[in-house]
């Protein structure tokens, strides 16, 4: 049986953008499979009654610093992005139209570089077009995509189905039955996998 890591996401996430570089690695190591799951962390938040660490200030400084100390010790380019926050429903419709291409590692690689490592404001469809086409993406297939009623219903159920396992942020790890949340975690998503 092939070991497999769920990982919900959301591109607002500065601590999914750590996850999704460190993850690759983690399930090299242990020959898992990672199953990416797109979903949006603001219908999470409204369904369980939270809110974004940022709207503290005290405690969104903090998580930045904090951030920037996991980045630097995983050699990971990170930039607190000046735009953010940044209302990522379009994007991640577009992550579930890049699902359905076979394109969504290269898709959600192009969207976390662009705001956490670039500083990007993907609040901009003229910004999000621009960093889809240097992906080597189409910008018309993603602009196309984005309204169609299935996408839509696709990023809701995949939120839904989160929320429905216990999800309540991102990132989300799935292994077998057991939840892992966030990237500070992600010691012990390699121990499930070990022991899968």
């Amino acid at each position: 049986m092939t070991r497999k890591v769920e990982f919900f996401y959301d591109f607002g996430s500065p601590t999914a953008y750590l996850a999704f570089k460190r993850l690759p690695s983690i399930a090299a190591r242990h020959g898992a499979t990672i199953l990416y799951r797109p979903f949006l962390l603001g219908g999470v938040f409204k369904a369980v009654g939270t809110h974004s660490p940022v709207e503290n200030a005290a405690k969104g400084d903090w998580m930045w610093r904090d951030l920037q100390r996991f980045a630097a010790r995983d050699g990971i380019p990170m930039a607190r992005n000046p735009h953010f926050p940044i209302n990522t429903l379009p994007i991640m419709r577009g992550a579930m139209v890049a699902a359905r291409d076979d394109v969504l590692v290269p898709y959600s690689e192009a969207m976390f570089d662009a705001i956490w490592r670039d500083g990007k404001n993907l609040g901009d469809p003229a910004v999000i077009g621009a960093v889809i086409g240097a992906a080597d993406l189409d910008p018309k297939r993603y602009f196309a995509g984005v309204d169609e009623t299935d996408i839509k219903n696709a990023l809701k159920a995949s939120t839904e189905e989160a929320i429905a396992r216990g999800a309540f942020g991102a990132p989300t790890f799935f292994v077998g039955g057991e939840m892992h949340f966030g990237q500070d975690r992600l010691d012990f998503v390699e121990a499930a996998l070990l022991a899968a």
